[in-house]
């Protein structure tokens, strides 16, 4: 017979291997999310969206100067907050797919954002907006990255046939007999005031005439940059019609021209294709792109640009349908809890200090 001691620890053993395997079989915790305060407005597959977030957007899109009810600008932050929540599903897709921006690309990116404009003026600018160069560079970064994304997932996987290029012109054949002279045409067009019905993709608005004329000034710099003129007027036209399709007006006639106001005749009228003009009228602006000048009369496939068109054409109605539906499913896929919206229904969108006045807003809930 064995010693007592070895009989009471051979027992003991025996549990701890038990012991040892159970946890060596059990799944893994799911790490916990992120504490959820007063604070937090949105959480996104465990990734916290906070009010400073938002104020921080809120502040870069807005003129330092200008004043809103607190409901204006809590239904403001509601448009950026959900431009947030798309960037961040965006940023979680670069994480899968190991897309970053290169130092130097985010060294260019800022150099053409702070372009002609002295040091001192543009730290004046981040002050007066509670901003740092810190914030600046990386809002940069992940509009650069985000962009990426979309390019991969949505840009680069749309291919448009000659045949389809065909197709758009046999079923559109009368739009290319022209009875008069035209001039193919596109717009940003940017407002002195608020705009209720803005659908632009960043939520830029200008709301004074001095947040106007420097708005054109930042979108010229842009364009004499390389900017491309139709994400230009997606980003930043407070056009709602015109901005969803790259700021494109189409053909214009020359009858229509000469009954527009002298401002925007000038800024077409003996123009050469590719130039960008600005028309100036109380206040407002227009960025008009000159595409194209088209003389009056029958067009077909083999008319210089016609096919390069309406391929672009294609292409841009594709990229349009697929981006909405990669970021519709991308969303859906997603993991994401509107505390903020949850709150304002609570408090029947009442609120005070940007805040919902509701008990929820004061403590913390999940």
């Amino acid at each position: 017979m064995l010693p007592s001691t070895h009989r009471l620890v051979r027992p003991s053993a025996l549990v701890l291997f038990a012991l040892l395997a159970a946890a060596c079989n059990r799944t893994p915790a799911a790490p916990a999310g992120p504490a959820v305060t007063a604070d937090t407005w949105v959480v996104v597959n465990g990734k916290a969206i906070t009010r400073q977030d938002v104020d921080k957007a809120y502040r870069r899109s807005r003129d330092a100067g200008a004043t809103a009810s607190e409901e204006d600008a809590v239904l403001a932050k509601m448009g950026l907050l959900d431009d947030l929540i798309i960037q961040e599903l965006l940023l979680s897709k670069a994480t899968e797919l190991k897309v970053e921006v290169p130092q130097a690309e985010l060294d260019t990116a800022e150099a053409n954002a702070k372009k002609n404009i002295p040091d001192d003026v543009f730290q004046q600018q981040l002050t007066q907006r509670g901003l740092t160069p810190a914030d600046m560079r990386e809002s940069l970064r992940r509009e650069l990255v985000t962009q990426k994304v979309i390019a991969h997932e949505v840009t680069d996987k749309i291919t448009v046939g000659d045949q389809e290029v065909t197709d758009l012109f046999n079923a559109n054949r009368a739009q290319f007999n022209l009875p008069e002279e035209a001039y193919h045409l596109a717009q940003i067009v940017i407002t002195p005031g608020p705009d209720q019905q803005l659908a632009n993709g960043t939520g830029d608005d200008a709301t004074t005439p001095q947040a106007a004329a420097q708005k054109v000034q930042m979108l010229m710099e842009r364009l004499k940059a390389g900017a491309s003129f139709r994400d230009l007027a997606a980003g930043y036209s407070e056009d709602p019609e015109t901005a969803a399709r790259g700021g494109d007006l189409g053909l214009v006639p020359m009858s229509r021209l000469q009954q527009a106001p002298p401002q925007l005749r000038n800024a077409v009228l003996g123009k050469a294709p590719g130039s960008v003009n600005v028309a100036a009228s109380n206040g407002a602006y227009t960025l008009v792109l000159v595409v194209s000048r088209e003389p009056a009369g029958q067009r077909d496939l083999s008319t210089p640009g016609m096919k390069d068109n309406l391929r672009a054409s294609l292409k841009a109605r594709k990229e349009q349908v697929l981006r909405a539906a990669f970021i519709t499913a991308a969303r859906n896929d997603a993991k994401v809890e509107h505390y903020l919206a949850r709150r304002l229904v609570e408090a029947k969108g009442v609120v005070a200090g940007g805040q919902p006045v509701t008990p929820a807003a004061a403590t913390a809930t999940k």
